[in-house]
């Protein structure tokens, strides 16, 4: 009865350690994200951005391309999770392309319409 009663107070003290660890790294995580983030302000408010041309701006434009990708990324992976969620947008794709081909492709005429708008576009983008 000793023996047991002992196990279970050391258990839940592995349990504390562990929960107080989880905190502790959790807190270190924060600290450093925001230590991270100021300094990145900090630097970012020291470049003058008026001497900056079509390279900086080029620049800028790729790097903010790069970060929407990777957030992107991280929320089809989040979506990817769930276990229906896939599916349901892979069907609810299948319907949208169906609805706008009964819409637009079913007689002559209206893919008539839709090739001379693609080359519309063709001719407005590409010269």
């Amino acid at each position: 009865m000793n023996d047991s009663a002992t196990e279970v107070n050391k258990t839940a003290v592995k349990v504390e350690s562990t929960t107080a660890h989880e905190q502790d790294n959790s807190s270190n995580f924060s600290e450093r994200y925001n230590q991270v983030v100021s300094k990145l302000n900090k630097t970012l408010d020291t470049v003058d951005w008026s001497q900056m041309g079509r390279i900086g701006k080029a620049t800028g434009i790729l790097v903010a391309i790069i970060v929407a990708q990777i957030l992107i990324k991280g929320v089809l992976d989040t979506i990817n999770l769930l276990p229906i969620v896939p599916g349901l947008l892979e069907l609810l794709g299948v319907i949208i392309v169906g609805q706008w081909s009964w819409k637009n492709l079913t007689t002559s005429e209206k893919r008539n319409a839709v090739v001379g708008k693609i080359q519309e576009l063709r001719k407005e983008y590409l010269g």
